[in-house]
């Protein structure tokens, strides 16, 4: 595994541990539709959340918020429409969270923040 996949895995078991303990209930994790995968699945007072985790190191390449491009958000869409169809859930309420996980050099978290609703669906 190279740094950038170990970032990414430390900002996901970050952002589960976190979600949980705000009482999100965590569905699913690597979700593969398609060509596309959604970080976490999870439930939220009873609306469907996908949720996309940023992760890194530091902000010598920005924050992790300033990742997600038009580009992204919109594969974002794809993927949750995806999965709304292939389980048969668009009566459900939905939305696309986003969790910013910054690590610092001994792979704490420096910063974790949740963005509710952070794609407008």
């Amino acid at each position: 595994m190279n740094s950038r996949q170990e970032t990414g895995r430390l900002g996901e078991l970050a952002a589960r541990r976190h979600l949980e303990s705000v009482g999100y209930t965590i569905l699913a994790g690597n979700v593969r539709c398609g060509r596309h995968e959604i970080d976490i699945v999870s439930e939220d007072c009873g609306t469907l959340v996908f949720v996309e985790v940023r992760a890194r190191r530091g902000r010598i390449f920005g924050a992790p918020e300033e990742s997600i491009t038009a580009s992204k958000r919109r594969r974002m869409i794809t993927a949750a429409e995806c999965y709304l169809t292939a389980n048969n859930c668009w009566h459900r309420r939905w939305r696309i969270d986003m969790v910013a996980v910054e690590l610092d050099s001994y792979d704490g978290i420096a910063r974790l923040d949740v963005i509710r609703s952070a794609v407008e669906v």
